[in-house]
């Protein structure tokens, strides 16, 4: 294979939520404030905002993203209230995974440009990709090119972007649709994730390879790429 570049999905893949908030607590938090919020509408409100409307707008802060959510829920909040709900998010606490800088090296040792492809907002996770940022050549994001992850939109702009071929790239992700069927329908290789060892794994589309943390998998793109 004459390999050019490795996608890499976010969540799951190269970063993680240390401490995942839930939806329940937000609920609480704003049922005391005398909001008739519960966390299936909540639930509602956050995907719509992630997936239709931060592509369209953008939003570069909890609090610009969290008065949309109110917005969705058709509720006026008022500013104290968003400044304390938007501060839960701040123990949220994104983290590498701890092979994602050896990975990121490791692929631009062989000259490989390397993308981080996601539809969460960059303001969310920015600061945990800190020590590998001069690594990445591209981060994608929903309002990047306007689309979420599912539309193939995402993976062609990228791609031309950066000036690759599908062939000539390599998608490395833990979510069979996103991170496999839709790029290897574009024509773009593919390393499924495993890190937790699932044993009943159903794809679609066959990845081309399946493994189970990221050093791995880069080691069979370099392989690859010397082919």
């Amino acid at each position: 294979m004459s390999l050019k570049a490795v996608l890499f999905d976010l969540y799951g893949t190269v970063a993680f939520l240390e401490h995942p908030l839930s939806g329940r607590v937000v609920s609480d938090f704003l049922v005391s404030r005398g909001y008739d919020v519960y966390p299936q509408a909540l639930d509602a409100a956050w995907r719509y905002v992630g997936f239709i409307d931060y592509p369209k707008y953008g939003f570069n802060s909890w609090r610009a993203w969290l008065k949309r959510i109110a917005y969705r829920l058709g509720i006026k909040i008022d500013i104290q209230t968003i400044k304390e709900w938007s501060d839960f998010y701040k123990d949220q606490n994104w983290k590498l995974y701890p092979d994602a800088e050896e990975a990121f090296t490791e692929a631009k040792n062989v000259q490989l440009k390397t993308t981080v492809v996601t539809s969460i907002a960059k303001f969310m996770y920015i600061n945990a990709l800190k020590p590998i940022l001069d690594k990445i050549d591209l981060l994608v994001d929903a309002f990047t090119f306007h689309c979420e992850k599912s539309n193939p939109k995402i993976y062609r702009e990228t791609l031309k972007t950066i000036n690759v071929k599908p062939k000539q790239a390599v998608m490395i992700g833990d979510e069979p649709y996103v991170d496999v069927f839709i790029p290897k329908k574009l024509g773009i290789h593919t390393i499924f994730l495993n890190r937790q060892g699932k044993t009943s794994l159903r794809f679609e589309v066959e990845p081309d390879a399946i493994v189970n943390n990221l050093n791995e998998a880069v080691k069979i793109v370099k392989e690859w790429t010397e082919v």
